[in-house]
């Protein structure tokens, strides 16, 4: 919405070479050169003269559409000015009716909301308390933001009925986390659990193949993590968020001001558990590579022997836990494990507002981001993930007397071995046999379809082990330690 508000402010129809002077830096808020690429443009970041020219001076001069970005005060030289027609992108020139300082001022200002309700909206609120009034009262009336998610859910759900590249379920994970996390704050029904069951019937079909695929931004599997970090970092600490999903970063990243860093996202193991998954991320391993899959008893074990793989020598490598975890001047390869979000999930009975609430208290509190700090300040470069996220089921009733094979944590899975009911389970159940992707292949998996666990039967509960969207793709977020000046 905000990027073709953009686009639209522009000469963009009309014209096929334009210089862009994001005076306010929106770009890095709210990427709306993609609006212009999905109208053929090629988007170019101007930083210096003999750069520019060295590499694009064939697409000033060419016929293709071509849109320069500049930022405040970078010199650009008058024949290339010449070539472009120059617009200013800032919140003067796009919200004229609003006051620029109070909109600057705004921490987490959603423009694609604000885009919204300034269309719809037609008085004039130029002095600070009347713009602080239209952003507190009109831009977040209910009927703005009712309107805003669904149109954005539909949007996401249009995206993910054809999905050919893996990394847009990314994208439509960090998406749908904003919407989940909007609705909770503004108390506005939306149901986004028809994007969870299409991301299942995806990863029922093609989890098996993603470990073949790279991708340069950050890992595909949680598996693939510490291969990323070392191929990326001379010095590094891992911080595991256990339990962390989109929507509980989508909160604590609001922390972060004055952090630069780098977001992306991977995929959680499946059953999305902790023992499996965390093990995979420390490791380097695929469960079926475990020493322990259903137990953590060797997890510390597993991330080290991972790390002397790098050539790591022990006083080199720590593992720790808690937000005051801290390392020796020798260690280049540290972990940091976090346990508070998937202690409240599992204590959780408000469902997503009670996580929002508890979200919101952790934020507040400056922890993760204080860590990832002081980890920068000693020379590491901090990579900030998870080993699973979390999402709201419904108990269909507790498995008893069943014979299961293996007893795990989760209400979301079931391990069996030589199981001669295994039909049964499914039938009464409703539960999905997984595909055994990088699993032990002597044991068989049955997962809980979308929305269920094996709970208190009509018990509501915050939960992991399945295979949903919530559930299996990850925060992935970089900080590197050169770009970090506090």
């Amino acid at each position: 919405m905000f990027g073709d508000y953009v686009f639209e402010k522009t000469a963009a129809q009309y014209t096929k070479k334009i210089l862009l002077v994001d005076e306010d830096h929106l770009e890095e808020k709210a990427h709306y050169s993609a609006v212009f690429q999905a109208h053929g443009f090629r988007t170019v970041v101007y930083t210096d003269d003999l750069s520019f020219r060295v590499n694009n001076t064939s697409l000033l001069n060419g016929e293709e559409k071509l849109v320069i970005l500049v930022q405040p005060g970078v010199y650009v030289p008058y024949d290339i000015r010449k070539k472009c027609r120059e617009e200013e992108i800032s919140f003067e020139t796009l919200f004229p009716k609003l006051n620029s300082v109070v909109l600057r001022e705004s921490n987490n200002l959603d423009l694609d909301l604000l885009t919204l309700a300034y269309q719809s909206d037609f008085e004039e609120y130029h002095e600070r308390k009347q713009t602080e009034k239209f952003l507190g009262l009109k831009m977040y009336a209910r009927e703005n933001v009712e309107s805003y998610l669904k149109n954005l859910y539909d949007c996401v759900l249009n995206q993910s009925k054809k999905v050919k590249d893996y990394k847009v379920w990314f994208d439509l994970a960090e998406k749908k986390a904003q919407i989940d996390v909007m609705a909770v704050e503004h108390n506005v029904e939306i149901d986004t659990s028809e994007l969870n069951r299409i991301f299942c019937a995806y990863a029922m079909k093609y989890f098996g193949k993603l470990s073949s695929e790279i991708n340069l931004k950050s890992p595909v599997l949680v598996s693939n993590a510490m291969d990323y970090i070392h191929d990326h970092s001379e010095k590094a600490a891992i911080i595991v968020m256990d339990g962390m999903s989109e929507f509980d970063w989508t909160i604590l990243k609001r922390s972060f001001t004055g952090i630069c860093y780098c977001q992306s996202a991977a995929f959680a193991m499946i059953p999305s558990t902790t023992s499996i998954s965390r093990q995979c991320l420390l490791s380097g391993k695929y469960p079926s590579q475990l020493i322990e899959p259903w137990k953590q008893s060797k997890e510390k074990n597993e991330f080290y022997e991972c790390a002397r793989k790098y050539g790591y020598k022990d006083n080199q490598i720590d593992y720790e836990r808690g937000y005051d975890a801290s390392f020796s001047a020798f260690v280049k390869c540290g972990a940091v494990i976090i346990l508070d979000i998937d202690e409240l999930v599992h204590a959780q009975y408000q469902g997503r507002v009670g996580m929002l609430n508890d979200d919101i208290v952790l934020m507040k509190q400056n922890k993760l981001a204080g860590l990832t700090k002081r980890l920068l300040k000693e020379g590491f470069d901090v990579y900030i993930t998870a080993d699973h996220g979390n999402t709201p089921c419904t108990g269909l009733g507790r498995l008893t007397g069943s014979g299961v094979e293996v007893e795990t944590r989760s209400h979301k899975m079931v391990v069996l071995k030589n199981f001669a009911n295994k039909d049964s389970l499914i039938e009464r159940y409703g539960l999905l046999e997984y595909p055994k992707y990088y699993l032990p292949k002597d044991y068989d998996y049955l997962i809980c379809d979308v929305g269920d666990s094996l709970d208190i039967k009509g018990e509501n509960v915050m939960t992991h082990g399945g295979i949903s969207l919530d559930e299996v793709v990850v925060p992935f977020i970089i900080a590197r330690t050169e770009d970090y000046h506090g």
